[in-house]
């Protein structure tokens, strides 16, 4: 799909993978609806980018602020062509610990936000996608984001580790069910990225994960992550498929 002239939401747009795939869809001609949190920095983001971007404040699971981030897309850039999900959450904790047993809601919201809330925009996105117009052969493109830790799940990533694979385990399924839309859906699959989720870890912590990647010996960057997605976008043979971006690694038990 050509991005210029067209509209991109991008949910968790107000920091990290999400920000970063906002700012170079920007940079490629689309005009960009980031969703994220009232309490994030997406307002600030959609100012930064300037009159092709507009903030609009919803939680992924909740269908009415989703709509509302939709429609939004439509009246004021012409529809939504392509969406990246971005928005997610992450936790740490072991099925039983010190304290007892797993906390069940906090099982529970982790799939909410990160598997739940995926499907919830793709499914609102795709409903608008198919009733408009093809450009050549397709309607839209929905990327999403998964994780190595749908692969390779370490200790106390149970939960996390359920949503992502989640993520991972739908994305063939939903890419057949709306091809005949004309619509593709790809799945990322990151490993370490220099993201605010890893910000708040020690130093040496964030030392020790880049050293454990083979090549580049690094964290990743946000926008290497989005230089994917704007690739996957742009080349029609993409769908169906989680590409893991991770330089090769794989990951410990712990």
């Amino acid at each position: 799909m050509k991005i210029k002239g067209k509209c991109a939401l991008v949910t968790g747009g107000g920091s990290g993978l999400g920000q970063a795939t906002a700012e170079e869809l920007h940079r490629a001609g689309a005009s960009i609806v980031i969703c994220d949190l009232a309490s994030s920095k997406g307002e600030a983001v959609a100012a930064a980018l300037g009159e092709r971007a507009v903030f609009v404040p919803a939680d992924v699971t909740n269908s009415d602020q989703v709509a509302a981030a939709i429609k939004a897309g439509v009246e004021k850039f012409g529809g939504v062509h392509i969406v990246a999900n971005c928005a997610g959450v992450g936790w740490a904790g072991r099925i039983i610990s010190k304290t007892g047993p797993h906390d069940l809601g906090i099982f529970e919201k982790v799939i909410a936000i990160n598997l739940t809330g995926t499907f919830n925009v793709m499914r609102l996105a795709a409903a608008q996608m198919s009733g408009q117009e093809p450009d050549g052969e397709e309607r839209g493109v929905i990327v999403n984001t998964a994780s190595l830790a749908a692969y390779d799940g370490q200790i106390g990533q149970a939960a996390y580790a359920a949503s992502k694979a989640g993520v991972v385990g739908m994305t063939l399924p939903v890419a057949r069910d709306l091809s005949a839309r004309l619509i593709r859906t790809v799945t990322i699959a990151p490993g370490t990225f220099d993201t605010p989720m890893l910000a708040a870890l020690p130093d040496e912590v964030r030392a020790a994960l880049a050293e454990q990647v083979p090549h580049p010996k690094r964290l990743g960057k946000p926008e290497e992550f989005a230089i994917l997605v704007r690739h996957i976008v742009e080349n029609p043979m993409l769908n169906g498929e989680t590409i893991r971006l991770d330089g090769a690694l794989r990951m410990p038990p712990k």
